[in-house]
């Protein structure tokens, strides 16, 4: 992870009460996790555009990139290792409708997959989604 301070896009793409996340898992903490797919902003990239340029990376999907909800600072550990992100979340949507009826999507470039899980979960706290505070971003009507 290094000493520097990594900036990211992730992309919140809905399926009526549900969101498209990754999980991976911390075997250092313990912990299983979730979080919603993109990845770093290269130099002179705009954050949108790393959004979709991750999407097509990871699932060889065509993204259209919606409201910025907010931006997260993100300081944690990853298997026993410092973190530090800044991550602008953006809403965003599949732009072929025939996505959203696949239930798991193989991530390209890493062994995860893509589920969608139900809201609620994140919200009464039965699974972790993260970065931290992102579930402050999305209000309860949502």
């Amino acid at each position: 992870m290094g000493s520097s301070i990594r900036p990211i896009a992730l992309g919140l793409i809905r399926r009526r009460e549900q969101i498209l996340v990754f999980e991976a898992r911390d075997d250092v903490k313990g912990e299983t996790f979730h979080r919603p797919l993109g990845g770093g902003i290269e130099f002179g990239e705009h954050s949108k555009d790393a959004l979709e340029r991750e999407f097509r990376e990871e699932l060889d999907a065509e993204i259209k990139v919606g409201e910025l909800r907010g931006v997260l600072e993100n300081v944690f550990d990853w298997r026993g290792n410092p973190g530090h992100e800044i991550a602008f979340i953006y809403e965003a949507e599949f732009a072929d409708p025939d996505r959203y009826g696949v239930d798991a999507m193989k991530i390209l470039d890493d062994p995860a997959t893509a589920r969608w899980v139900d809201l609620a979960e994140f919200r009464e706290g039965r699974r972790i989604l993260y970065p931290e505070g992102l579930i402050g971003l999305l209000s309860a009507d949502q």
